[in-house]
């Protein structure tokens, strides 16, 4: 198959915020073009990405999977499902025992085993680290737990059994699995290559965190205790963040690879996860104090790119930050990557094979019209490019 990317890249305006926080609990920053800039990490954004294909039905549920180290818990539930004669203790045994055939350690939390009391049922095992499967995945090992279970330590003695064990963990993966990838660290063998690289969103001005000193009344307190109940602070920003994403479109076929369907043409898989994640790029937000900030707000233009050239970010184009000249900072934004796309493109791209695709709000995003095919709506852009994706994938090598 021919190397197919698309990037996918938005500004977006945020106000009051801390949508990712340091260890500090101040708002993520790193120092670019001489300056400090906001920061949101790739790690919080995708965390959101993922939550938005739930939420927003983007995908259905047995095409996603689940990150946890309760692999154990939720595998004897699926047992349990589909043999209601297991007992919940032996859909735990039978749950563990797959676990660790698929190429997974297991262990009892040491907070866990310390809580046990005498004669308390005890502690589910639990993976070392957090463990990404698929809906179908947990499935296929429920049902080899099953057929074992007559004894399962001597059915997964069988060597065939166990790699029947480590194929079920390493085929037919859900979407977001094949779309960000899986590490195990002491199971190399079922690691998954991620499709997609996201970057850490930057404030494309300089930005300098603030601190908002509150207080809380006591609602119970009389005329004569005046005073605060509690006080404390929280830091924040506000900034106009660009953000980037490239997705090997090629990549995420294979990661799919055993989970196409049979009833179904071969790209239909890729186009919806193509699709439910150029929605999810755009659409969601980071929620981390969002009680506190309200800060809902959605990007102020996006610019979709379907190319064989190699992924182009296009964050040099605040290499030099955006100066405010009274007039906010999005405009200048806009006017910046107006000028700085053709020429990126024209030095590096391939007009031949790139489509490119805008999506923008507001008169001050006017200078990003001719850049691409506008669509009106995000429902529009995302039909848009998954048709164009799923044509690609048609063509011949």
């Amino acid at each position: 198959m021919n190397r197919i990317f698309l990037d996918v890249h938005a500004l977006q305006t945020v106000p009051p915020s801390n949508l990712n926080r340091d260890d500090t609990g101040a708002p993520k920053t790193a120092v670019y073009g001489g300056v400090p800039r906001a920061r949101v990490s790739s790690q919080a954004w995708k965390r959101a990405i993922r939550t938005c294909f739930r939420d927003e039905h983007l995908l259905e549920p047995g095409e996603l999977g689940v990150r946890t180290k309760k692999v154990v818990e939720l595998l004897a539930d699926r047992i349990t499902g589909i043999d209601t004669s297991q007992t919940r203790e032996d859909a735990l045994r039978l749950a563990d025992e797959a676990v660790k055939a698929a190429g997974l350690k297991t262990e009892v939390p040491k907070r866990k085993a310390d809580q046990t009391k005498d004669g308390a049922p005890a502690p589910v095992p639990e993976t070392k680290y957090l463990v990404f499967l698929s809906a179908r995945q947990l499935d296929g090992l429920a049902r080899l737990a099953l057929e074992g279970a007559a004894d399962i330590t001597r059915f997964l003695k069988d060597k065939k059994n166990r790699d029947r064990a480590r194929e079920i963990a390493d085929t037919r993966h859900s979407v977001d699995i094949a779309l960000f990838g899986r590490m195990v660290a002491d199971a190399a063998d079922i690691n998954v290559d991620a499709a997609v690289q996201v970057a850490h969103a930057l404030s494309v001005h300089r930005v300098d965190n603030e601190s908002d000193y509150y207080t809380a009344v006591d609602d119970e307190n009389t005329e004569e205790e005046t005073g605060a109940g509690m006080i404390g602070t929280v830091d924040f920003n506000s900034a106009t963040l660009y953000r980037y994403a490239a997705l090997g479109v090629h990549q995420l076929a294979a990661n799919l690879g055993e989970g196409l369907r049979e009833d179904e043409p071969r790209t239909e898989p890729v186009r919806r996860a193509v699709e439910a994640f150029v929605h999810g790029f755009v659409a969601s937000l980071p929620t981390g104090k969002i009680n506190t900030f309200g800060h809902h707000t959605h990007p102020d233009a996006v610019i979709v790119k379907l190319r064989t050239t190699r992924p182009a970010s296009f964050v040099a184009a605040f290499e030099d930050p955006v100066r405010n000249d009274g007039g906010g900072h999005l405009r200048a934004a806009c006017d910046r990557l107006a000028a700085y796309v053709p020429d990126i493109e024209r030095a590096y791209g391939d007009s031949g094979t790139t489509l490119t695709w805008v999506l923008r709000v507001g008169t001050g995003t006017q200078g990003l019209a001719d850049l691409g095919t506008e669509a009106s709506n995000l429902r529009e852009l995302v039909t848009a490019v998954g048709r164009a994706v799923a044509e690609r994938l048609e063509k011949p090598a």
